[in-house]
């Protein structure tokens, strides 16, 4: 190796990061396997480079012992001792075997573990970079289709959209800007692999972290999300300070703050609740647009029963019970919802029974007493 080689090493400690003593170790290591390769030799064998000057030398390493079985591997105690007094049986005996022609052999190998380090060196730092943002939102460029997985470009990766993961209503354009959602960092043979989302609730939670300061700042926190991605999402939101409106502050001036997040969804339509401690409270909010009349709890069975206006059924309900189920998940509740008219006259009808219960039993009370008599 020459002092070229070593000048190179140093520019690959101060760019990559990788420090030189590890590249050496490697290389002695690379060294050992392409001399027993190209030598035909199963010898125990050491190489060792000069940090400062590149020279390498290659040591056949031999066990003392009493008696020589394996020439390659062992050395009597009797020759050792003719090289130094001092060894006994059990010490490791170094002689220099350095071939002639090494250094070819050693340039190559050199050169082929350096650019292997590299590249395990830049799949380590992207792995690590990337999976600190694990549960995060990024922004990419879409790169390729392939098949129905999109590509996207996050700079010094890439990362696949999977077609689970993608918006119903998202139509993916070569060079488009997008931003998605981390779900997961894996580590593979060919380097780390980054799966993104479109569809995540996560997303819809990290866009208002970006576009709303209240949030991004704690004013107003996030209490739960509710989405179907592409379609309709619902968004629980709360503030402890009294002054604070956290419905409006993620509406923004004149809506901007939620068009914004709209326009990046593709018109996915979004309702913003207040969050309530009081379930009956939530449940009535989560169910908005649509406007309620009362909430009845059954807590053991986790049920809210909802009476609404009957002008207001098919709201409440929404579009193939969208809103009935986005408000389910949001709350935690298992949500049933009745209209005024027939709760009006499920009441009715329980109130005609009831007297007629009360008047058989009256009835069969008096005949008893008529017996006794």
């Amino acid at each position: 190796m020459n002092e070229e080689f070593l000048a190179a090493l140093a520019e690959i400690e101060r760019d990559k990061g990788i420090t030189k003593d590890v590249l050496f170790e490697a290389i002695e290591a690379a060294l050992v396997s392409a001399y027993k390769r190209n030598f035909n030799t199963a010898a125990n064998v050491r190489v060792h480079i000069n940090r400062d000057t590149g020279g390498i030398k290659v040591y056949t390493r031999l066990q003392v012992v009493d008696e020589v079985t394996q020439p390659q591997l062992e050395i009597s105690l009797d020759e050792a001792r003719r090289l130094d007094d001092r060894y006994e049986v059990g010490d490791v005996v170094e002689r220099e075997v350095t071939p002639k022609n090494f250094g070819r052999i050693a340039a190559q190998t050199a050169k082929q573990v350096v650019i292997q380090r590299i590249r395990e060196a830049e799949r380590e730092m992207v792995f690590d970079e990337f999976v600190d943002r694990e549960n995060d939102i990024i922004t990419g460029i879409v790169q390729r289709l392939e098949q129905k997985n999109v590509i996207v470009d996050l700079g010094r990766t890439e990362a696949v959209l999977l077609p689970t993961e993608q918006m119903p209503n998202d139509n993916y354009q070569q060079g488009e800007r997008i931003k998605t959602y981390i779900t997961e960092v894996r580590r593979t043979t060919k380097g780390p692999q980054i799966l993104i989302s479109r569809t995540h609730p996560g997303l819809l939670k990290r866009l208002f972290e970006l576009e709303v300061p209240e949030i991004y700042d704690g004013t107003v926190e996030i209490k739960s999300v509710a989405r179907e991605a592409g379609y309709r999402s619902k968004l629980a939101v709360y503030s402890a300070n009294q002054d604070v409106d956290p419905v409006g502050a993620c509406v923004g001036p004149k809506g901007a703050r939620v068009q914004a997040i709209v326009n990046e969804l593709r018109g996915e339509k979004i309702d913003i609740v207040k969050w309530d401690e009081d379930p009956m409270v939530f449940v009535a909010n989560a169910l908005s647009p649509a406007k309620v009349i009362s909430v009845r709890l059954q807590p053991e069975q986790k049920v809210a029963n909802v009476i609404v206006p009957d002008y207001q059924l098919s709201l409440a309900i929404g579009k193939e019970g969208q809103n009935a189920r986005l408000a389910a998940k949001l709350t935690g509740w298992k949500i049933d919802i009745t209209s005024e008219s027939e709760a009006s006259q499920e009441f009715e009808e329980i109130q005609e029974t009831e007297p007629d219960e009360i008047d058989a039993a009256d009835s069969g009370k008096g005949a008893e007493e008529l017996e006794e008599a």
